[in-house]
């Protein structure tokens, strides 16, 4: 009954306009439809004021006319009836001040938040006015002529909301038929008294038709383009926000990115390259390096260049030496590939230049490094080692040296060899990084293996061992090579620092998705001023029994922890003990 009820009193405009919205409205996003609904509701009344105006003008000369013809009466109204030729000055002054009275509303916020309202009170009180005054009188008026200048200017001038248009002229006309029909009225014309013939119905018929028809093409015309305007700016805007976004990127990038022409010029150039260049401006870039092959310090390189990338389409770390503009020599590394049109032509060449001089020095600074401790520290312990070691093979010659001190000589080489090892180790996790052969690892069978490697010193040290660690643990992603290392290296870092008989604590835990490891002693324990500096490259604890080290265990542990991705540390404190802890991610 509810349902019904709203039907009953829905008003046929609400019924028609819904019915059209559902019929002819292209499916838009809300927004959209909003935005087109207010540029038309703008459009509408910007072009009703006009439409009153000229509506004003054109009523106002008929009524001139009637006035004139007052006084100096047309032949061509001859044919009029009486009725019509007395009573029309009335009629025109009567719709005249219908329009003042709507110009006067277009100005107020019901008019400029309202125009389809104002749009049809101004058509029914023109075409409404005249059919009211000839019911009064007591005849029907069949306007032919003022109904198609209504129709055709809001057609002309108005050619939005074609379904208002449909409202205008259907009431007229349901008015015009069907209230003098009711009334048994008759048109004052003698010769023609019928109120409607065939030939007068087809005519109001497509005179209505083509202007709705028209009406409506055009509007949907105005809303097709609205939309591809509002969706050319929508994408407009996009691409300036992506243009922003670019341009902050290509403004402050770290690594200089370049065009380049084929035949050796740059296009384009940012900050950073210019930076690299020695230039103060991009565009310094631009005009004064006119030819890049001669920014090589080997002029052949851009030709290598331009070979690579004429087979391989890219390119990626090619390095050379190249001059800035003060003349001095840096190194780099450019990462390019080619950009081609459909056809397949080269336009150019796009990509990223980077400042290498420092890594260059820096693995130069290593080769040399690494030269300096093979040549001259690790080939003569090796030699040495040799030597003594063969020397305890052949018991039976006659060796001045007794087999004790042979012995501790080997084993001083071995710890200068092991030594030097590891110096060369850690500088090369320094420069490239702890290399990691990852898998799922029992962090159980990690430990046990390196507590057995170490049992003879734990029993000469007299040490206490308690593995606290449990099989039930998750698997971790670890090394489990590396991982031996670094609970080897705590182990000997707390015998190295302590008296014999200590007692230690290996445990592991789960903590979130971590394994929270320690390695516990009751020893003499370390200041939070050593804890400080604990992990440095080459720090070496004041407590150390062993004076044959370098400081690089418990940095090694650390380069290995943080390539598992893991942090590591120490609590400590004098007389108190130390433990060390490392967390790994689990597997």
């Amino acid at each position: 009954m509810g349902k019904v009820a709203r039907m009953l009193m829905a008003t046929p405009f609400t019924t028609v306009q819904r019915w059209c919205k559902q019929s002819f409205s292209a499916p838009t996003t809300d927004e959209t439809t909003t935005l087109y609904r207010d540029w038309r509701n703008r459009f509408l009344w910007q072009r009703l004021r006009l439409w009153l105006w000229l509506a004003l003008i054109c009523l106002l000369s008929f009524t001139l006319r009637d006035i004139y013809g007052l006084f100096f009466p047309f032949a061509e109204l001859h044919q009029l009836p009486e009725v019509l030729r007395t009573q029309r000055l009335v009629i025109n002054i009567a719709m005249l001040l219908s329009i003042l009275i709507c110009l006067a509303l277009h100005k107020t916020k019901l008019g400029r938040y309202h125009p389809d309202l104002l749009f049809l009170g101004s058509s029914w009180s023109i075409s409404l006015a005249s059919q009211l005054f000839a019911t009064i009188t007591g005849f029907a008026l069949p306007d032919t002529i003022g109904w198609s200048l209504l129709f055709l200017s809001q057609a002309v001038l108005m050619p939005v909301c074609w379904i208002f248009h449909l409202l205008t002229q259907v009431s007229v006309l349901i008015y015009y038929f069907g209230v003098n029909t009711a009334l048994g009225l008759k048109t004052p014309i003698p010769d023609h008294p019928e109120i409607y013939n065939v030939t007068f119905i087809l005519y109001i018929f497509w005179f209505c038709a083509i202007c709705d028809i028209g009406v409506y093409l055009y509007d949907r015309l105005q809303r097709s383009e609205f939309y591809a305007r509002q969706e050319l700016e929508s994408a407009y805007q996009k691409l300036k926000v992506a243009e922003a976004k670019y341009r902050t990127i290509f403004e402050n990038a770290v690594e200089g990115i370049f065009q380049s022409s084929p035949d050796g010029r740059y296009i384009t150039a940012n900050p950073a390259l210019a930076r690299i260049y020695g230039y103060s401006l991009a565009e310094e870039v631009t005009t004064n390096l006119t030819d890049i092959k001669q920014l090589y310090v080997q002029p052949n390189r851009r030709a290598e260049f331009v070979r690579l990338m004429e087979k391989y389409g890219s390119i990626s770390e090619f390095e050379s030496q190249i001059y800035r503009r003060d003349g001095s020599i840096v190194w780099i590394s450019e990462k390019a590939y080619a950009v081609r049109d459909e056809q397949g032509n080269l336009l150019y060449y796009e990509g990223l230049i980077e400042d290498i001089t420092q890594r260059k020095q820096t693995e130069e600074e290593l080769r040399v490094f690494f030269h300096a401790v093979s040549h001259d520290l690790r080939n003569p312990v090796l030699g040495t080692l040799m030597v003594l070691k063969n020397l305890l093979a052949r018991p039976e010659e006659n060796i001045s040296l007794s087999r004790s001190i042979l012995e501790r000589m080997i084993q001083s080489s071995d710890r200068q060899l092991n030594l030097i090892n590891s110096l060369m180790e850690a500088h090369i996790s320094e420069v490239q990084g702890v290399v990691l052969q990852r898998q799922a690892v029992q962090l159980l069978t990690v430990v046990e293996a390196a507590i057995a490697d170490l049992e003879p010193l734990l029993t000469q040290n007299q040490t206490t061992l308690t593995n606290l660690v449990s099989a039930d643990l998750p698997l971790v992603n670890a090394d489990p090579t590396q991982l031996w290392r670094v609970f080897s290296n705590l182990i000997v870092n707390a015998l190295k620092h302590n008296p014999p008989g200590l007692v230690l604590t290996i445990n592991a835990t789960r903590k979130d998705d971590k394994i929270y490891c320690t390695v516990s002693d009751n020893g003499v324990g370390i200041s939070q001023q050593q804890s400080d500096r604990l992990f440095d490259l080459y720090f070496r604890g004041a407590s150390i029994r062993n004076s044959v080290s370098l400081g690089l265990g418990l940095y090694l542990c650390k380069q290995i922890i943080h390539a598992h991705g893991g942090e590591i540390g120490v609590n400590s404190a004098l007389d108190a003990g130390a433990t060390f802890w490392f967390t790994l991610p689990i597997s």
